[in-house]
């Protein structure tokens, strides 16, 4: 870049070398995957914690267990999620058992085991991707680190051909560089608020899973 150049903000990626536009670009990518996940994540959760919600009002208001699993088993599966899945298996494995005439403390184990299989994929499925924003937080900042240190080598190593340096002539480099310290920070930042936000909304709702499910068995447990 020379020293007329245009120093505005596009002008300098594009001028910029091309280790350092492949570091911008693999931030870019990793902060529109960030924000595609963020959005499905803000939808996942909702809906699971709606459902938690409308399925503890219904169950808790002491209607039928059979009623509320036959309105459970007719929803299409894309539109339950968390709690009403986890009832779900281990009404379905209740009444397994009672049809069998097996309704006793190991009946009240494998009511327990269908339960937690079921309960360990919904959380598997809240906490999916998760670890992505994980990693784009934390190694962004450094990627973004690494093109401004190679930009700022290459203005550095343009000066040995003049003459006499200048702020002037070593400027553009050192902007163009630090451009991609600034997009590493604009990708990482969303991503690790994101994170921590994700990860404390998805232990609140696990821990109402775990306590429906502990409440679930000593229901089963009273009956068998």
């Amino acid at each position: 870049m020379t020293i007329g150049s245009d120093l505005s903000f596009f002008s300098l990626i594009w001028d910029a070398s091309l280790p350092v536009q492949a570091v911008m670009l693999i931030l870019v990518i990793a902060s529109m995957a960030s924000w595609k996940i963020i959005y499905l994540k803000i939808k996942t959760l909702k809906m699971a914690e709606q459902n938690t919600d409308d399925f503890e009002k219904i169950f808790w208001s002491g209607g039928s267990l059979s009623n509320l699993y036959e309105s459970v088993s007719v929803k299409p599966p894309k539109d339950i999620l968390g709690l009403p899945v986890i009832f779900k298996a281990g009404y379905k494995e209740y009444m397994s058992n009672k049809n069998t005439g097996a309704l006793d403390k190991k009946s009240v184990e494998s009511v327990r085991r269908a339960m937690s299989a079921t309960y360990n994929r919904e959380v598997d499925t809240l906490d999916r991707h998760l670890p992505f924003l994980a990693s784009v937080g934390s190694v962004s900042p450094y990627i973004g680190l690494f093109g401004t240190v190679w930009g700022i080598m290459n203005a550095f190593i343009g000066l040995a051909n003049v003459a006499q340096a200048s702020l002037a002539q070593v400027a553009p480099g050192i902007a163009e560089a630090l451009i991609a310290t600034a997009i590493g920070l604009f990708a990482a930042i969303p991503a690790v608020i994101a994170y921590n936000k994700f990860a404390s909304k998805v232990d609140r709702i696990s821990i109402r899973y775990e306590s429906f499910m502990e409440e679930f068995i000593n229901i089963m447990d009273r009956k068998g």
